[in-house]
């Protein structure tokens, strides 16, 4: 499955952003800043990464139902979707 280059910009976006939010962790972290301020931040990163999977596997799904030769099979798809719950 090779993702067409609209998802695949989409994709890099979130990814892009939750990069952003691990490195602002991290900083956090290195100067010592509240808990409950590290923990949001990193909540905010963890939901931003499960978006894009998300993303990835929906069109990864649409792909398959549209070219149902080319694409995965049904059992993979749903091992990846699961890999992310």
């Amino acid at each position: 499955m090779k993702l067409e280059e609209t998802e695949t910009a989409a994709a890099i976006k979130r990814l892009r952003r939750a990069e952003g939010q691990v490195a602002g962790v991290i900083r956090m972290l290195e100067s010592g800043r509240d808990c409950k301020d590290v923990v949001t931040q990193l909540a905010a990163a963890s939901k931003a990464l499960d978006r894009a999977g998300f993303a990835i596997v929906a069109s990864g799904i649409r792909q398959c139902v549209s070219d149902p030769d080319g694409g995965m099979d049904q059992a993979e798809m749903e091992r990846l979707f699961l890999s992310l719950a």
